[in-house]
């Protein structure tokens, strides 16, 4: 049977922490063999991360890590290059998300890589890009979101900007680097040539910025954080219900507005010159928000949910995690599974596999590895023909 869409593609992983590792979890979701490589003495931080712990291990690992085998190699030491040379020959991939030149340092540019592997596709992940006075620089996900614009339009008007609790600039840049990195070996099956694929942080966070920059160039609109809502976008805003939770409620073309006037038994506000067209309504947005609060705030959520829903209103719950894992969607869709993690000998439940493929769906196979180095008899063994005496070898020098 198979694994996925991706199997047989052979990706080699090198770098730490979240948006290269990420493409390399999309990648091994779907079937391709990932091999993720540790440098021996400094395990990737990520083991550790998470905000629950148990056995000394972060969850971050568990889900990051799946469908990854693990194993060591220093890549500063001459036979740690030369192995990995040789892992490069038979792959099609290999994602790094190290610091501009760092590779280029090692002897280990793409001009070396490629003179190896023609065809190899290098995607090379990092805050700025390869390019450009930044380039140089480190970057995390949270300066990124900053200078692409992101955090400036978060939170409410006239206090700090705020940040998701989640490392969303990391996220973005891992799925456009996966979307690169599949772009690149549909060309490869024309040309028969690999090439580099360059994803950064800033500029995955400046891709969704949706119509920032074009109201800017045009006219000179600088978007404002407004809470939570979209200014001019009305109605859709979080709306506080009867127990105190709040519920999503976004009806911002003129049927659904109609509609939602329907549910709320208010169907003469469909009408009303302040509200009847998409234009009227972001001129009145404070007053109508206003109304869909006190209708709101006088029914428990389920109520809203269920009324919104049958007249075709586009609704739901502001749900937390604790009802995100009993959600009968997400269940249904095989979006929460269970990892087994051998670190703590019980499954874990993670994210499932998104997007879904028809034919050649991919799997969660296996949680992240527990210790580094975890397959290196096996990787090495079968891709470099090593024995067991070689790899003892190998670690006694530092080189695994």
């Amino acid at each position: 049977m198979s694994t996925g869409a991706l199997e047989g593609l052979r990706v080699l992983e090198i770098g730490t922490l979240i948006a290269g590792p990420f493409a390399g979890r999309l990648l091994g979701d779907q079937g391709a063999d990932v091999v993720k490589i540790e440098a021996p003495d400094r395990p990737d931080p990520l083991r550790t991360w998470g905000q629950a712990h148990e056995a000394g291990r972060g969850f971050f690992w568990t889900v990051h890590a799946r469908n990854k085998r693990c194993v060591t190699l220093d890549l500063r030491q001459p036979r740690g290059q030369e192995m990995f040379l040789q892992l490069v020959a038979g792959a099609d991939v290999v994602v790094e998300s190290f610091r501009p030149g760092t590779l280029e340092r090692w002897g280990l540019g793409y001009d070396v890589l490629s003179d190896v592997n023609p065809g190899l596709v290098l995607a090379r992940v990092s805050g700025y890009g390869q390019t450009g006075p930044l380039a140089a620089q480190p970057g995390y996900a949270s300066v990124a979101e900053a200078r692409a614009g992101l955090r400036f339009v978060t939170g409410f008007p006239g206090q700090a900007p705020v940040r998701m609790a989640l490392s969303i600039g990391d996220s973005l840049a891992g799925m456009f680097a996966c979307q690169g990195i599949l772009t690149a070996l549909v060309a490869r099956a024309r040309t028969g040539q690999g090439q580099v694929v360059d994803a950064a942080l800033t500029d995955s966070c400046l891709a969704v910025t949706e119509s920032m920059v074009p109201d800017y160039s045009r006219a000179g609109l600088v978007r404002q954080p407004s809470g939570t809502r979209l200014d001019a976008i009305a109605p859709s805003n979080s709306y506080e219900t009867a127990d105190g939770t709040f519920v999503i409620i976004a009806a911002n073309q003129d049927t659904l507005f109609r509609r939602l006037c329907g549910a709320m038994d208010r169907p003469e506000l469909a009408d009303d010159e302040r509200y009847a067209t998409h234009t009227a309504r972001a001129k009145h947005q404070d007053e109508l928000d206003a109304l869909i609060g006190a209708w709101a705030k006088a029914l428990p959520p389920e109520d809203v949910v269920a009324r919104c829903s049958a007249a075709g209103v586009v609704v739901g719950p502001v749900a937390t995690v604790a009802e995100v894992v009993t959600d009968e969607q997400f269940l249904a869709r095989d979006m929460l599974v269970p990892h087994h993690d051998l670190g703590v000998g019980a499954d874990v439940l993670g994210p499932g596999v998104t997007p879904q493929l028809s034919a050649t769906p991919g799997s969660v196979r296996w949680a992240g590895p527990p210790r580094p180095g975890t397959h290196n008899a096996e990787v090495y063994g079968e891709l470099l023909g090593l024995t067991a005496d070689d790899l003892t070898e190998l670690a006694e020098q530092g080189v695994v």
